[in-house]
């Protein structure tokens, strides 16, 4: 059987793969926490967050699998949003991590965050967060939150391609 090009398969199929990628970087990513050690700071627990629900929209969109373009756009537009909020904490990650601050804490652990700052101040506070977040932790070379930061620019572009490129409707 020979293979078929990504453009060949279905909504349902690449949402499903996107749907499977997202997940699977969270279990590596509990597989490091438990396996290896590594405890997330703050802003990978938010990276995590933010793949959980660029996962999410890829199921739906992938059991949904609407006909319609504009359905079909509308998951689009919802996978890019999470994963541009994605980029974006990852980003924030990646610049603490290359110009470390000279406070060495992250401020406590995000449920303590929460309970002293309410959940808005919370995110505000790890968005401005460094100490903990500025420990490098490399896989195959790079840094985990590069890492993180290529997986959500690729699914996020692999979501808008799925839903706004040319396919045959099925």
């Amino acid at each position: 059987m020979p293979m078929t090009s990504p453009s060949n398969w279905s909504f349902r199929t690449r949402y499903l793969l996107g749907f499977l990628a997202s997940f699977g970087v969270i279990g590596f990513a509990v597989y490091l926490q438990e396996a290896r050690g590594l405890m997330p700071c703050s802003f990978c627990i938010l990276q995590r967050v933010a793949f959980a629900v660029l996962g999410v929209v890829f199921l739906i969109g992938g059991l949904h699998s609407p006909r319609s373009i504009g359905a079909r756009r509308v998951y689009g537009a919802l996978a890019g949003i999470a994963a541009l909020v994605g980029v974006g904490i990852a980003g924030r990650h990646v610049w603490v991590q290359v110009f470390p601050p000279e406070v060495s804490t992250c401020g406590g652990g995000l449920e303590f965050l929460a309970a002293v700052n309410g959940w808005s101040g919370a995110i505000r506070k790890v968005l401005t967060a460094s100490g903990d977040c500025s420990d490098v932790e490399y896989f195959l070379g790079i840094s985990i939150p590069v890492w993180a930061l290529a997986l959500f620019v690729l699914l996020g572009a692999w979501a808008l391609w799925t839903a706004f490129g040319k396919e045959r409707v099925r």
